[in-house]
């Protein structure tokens, strides 16, 4: 009984020492590029945001590492693991939409803060919610919106082409949505792992070849394989007149885009665009660390680590859910794409989104997104789609 109770005096303190953090990603799987991009971010922004102690009011910042391999019921697993058996404080996750709304409920079971980033599902925020999930990352509709915004003008024929899964088929519903100006003329869905896109971009074609004025479609991939080298063979723009539109990518996926010079579309994130002090400090690093820039996710996981520490600075290191839920509901904190504010009525994060061009600049080995201009949140109107 004696060794029983000095076992739990010593967990009391070590839990009173530490902030326990954990990260469920897909560090291996499909999206596993995505998925480290977004623990460096995280751990980068840790570091940065705690003046490189990795403490807060004298709590050290401990990160536990989760592999969910991209898999929904492994996510589920380890995210219940981590509150259940870790003791963790909060979570940070996922990489994948799917694997992200299998966990919204494990948070609620817990009543423990989950962090969304990067899975941009809009139901994640919207109508399989709950007041424990947060989102760091931009959700489909802001994806969708900027994109209409660069894209909607008046006698433009959209088509899109997406993945079909939650990731896919959210953010050309909210594209639709977002449309002032145009209808989608045909919409396109293959399967994640598609590899051979021939029957899908002739059905495309067929849809759209022979209508009047612009002709523009807009795809929405992530992973691996992806159309766009295929789009570039077929000579769309040089048979159809159809022009290709998409939103940004991690850099190696932008190699396809030097292929479509003048290619439109809104960002989430380039490392040239922001132009603030945060952003500044982490492409500094990430060009020490590694000899490279940041990329597309290494941004999302630094505004996660932003927010926890903001939050945690606030609370005096406490991490009493409820306190935590009230401090970050309507908090505005920096990042490197400048200020990010959770909305208080689904916790999403109000963030600016970047209308470009893409170079062809032979320093580059991918296409390089020029800036048109920054979308600023108060240029998106985001439903609100929860039933809170």
């Amino acid at each position: 009984m004696i060794a029983m109770a000095s076992a739990a005096l010593v967990g009391t303190a070590h839990a009173q020492s530490e902030i326990r953090i954990a990260h469920v990603y897909g560090k291996t799987g499909p999206l596993e590029a995505y998925g480290k991009q977004t623990h460096t971010g995280l751990m980068m922004g840790l570091n940065y945001a705690t003046g490189g102690t990795m403490t807060v009011n004298g709590k050290k910042l401990v990160v536990l590492e989760k592999d969910d391999q991209g898999k929904p019921d492994q996510g589920r697993s380890l995210l219940a693991t981590a509150y259940a058996d870790d003791k963790a404080d909060l979570a940070v996750g996922t990489t994948g939409s799917g694997v992200a709304l299998a966990m919204l409920p494990v948070a609620e079971e817990y009543r423990k803060i989950l962090i969304v980033e990067p899975a941009v599902a809009d139901s994640i925020t919207g109508e399989k919610w709950n007041k424990y999930i947060f989102r760091t990352g931009r959700n489909s509709s802001q994806d969708a919106i900027s994109n209409a915004v660069a894209l909607d003008k008046p006698g433009t024929t959209i088509a899109t082409l997406a993945q079909d899964w939650a990731f896919g088929r959210d953010g050309v519903k909210a594209f639709r949505d977002a449309l002032k100006n145009n209808k989608i003329a045909h919409e396109e869905y293959l399967p994640a792992n598609t590899t051979d896109f021939t029957a899908g971009i002739q059905r495309v074609i067929d849809a759209i070849k022979d209508k009047p004025g612009r002709k523009v479609v807009w795809i929405v991939w992530a992973g691996a394989s992806s159309p766009f080298a295929k789009f570039a063979d077929m000579q769309v723009k040089e048979r159809y007149g159809i022009e290709i539109a998409t939103g940004g990518n991690i850099l190696p996926a932008m190699a396809a885009y030097k292929r479509f010079p003048g290619m439109e579309g809104a960002a989430y994130y380039y490392f040239g665009i922001p132009k603030n002090p945060v952003n500044e400090a982490m492409v500094s690093e990430h060009y020490r660390q590694f000899k490279t820039p940041p990329d597309f996710f290494t941004a999302g996981g630094f505004s996660a680590a932003m927010a926890i520490v903001t939050a945690l600075k606030k609370t005096n290191g406490d991490t009493n859910t409820n306190k935590l839920i009230q401090t970050m509901e309507g908090m505005s904190f920096e990042t490197p794409k400048g200020t990010m504010t959770f909305r208080k009525e689904d916790h999403q994060a109000l963030q600016s989104m970047y209308h470009f061009k893409i170079k062809d600049d032979p320093a580059f080995p991918w296409g390089v997104p020029e800036l048109v201009r920054e979308i600023k949140p108060s240029e998106m109107d985001v439903p609100i789609r929860n039933k809170r």
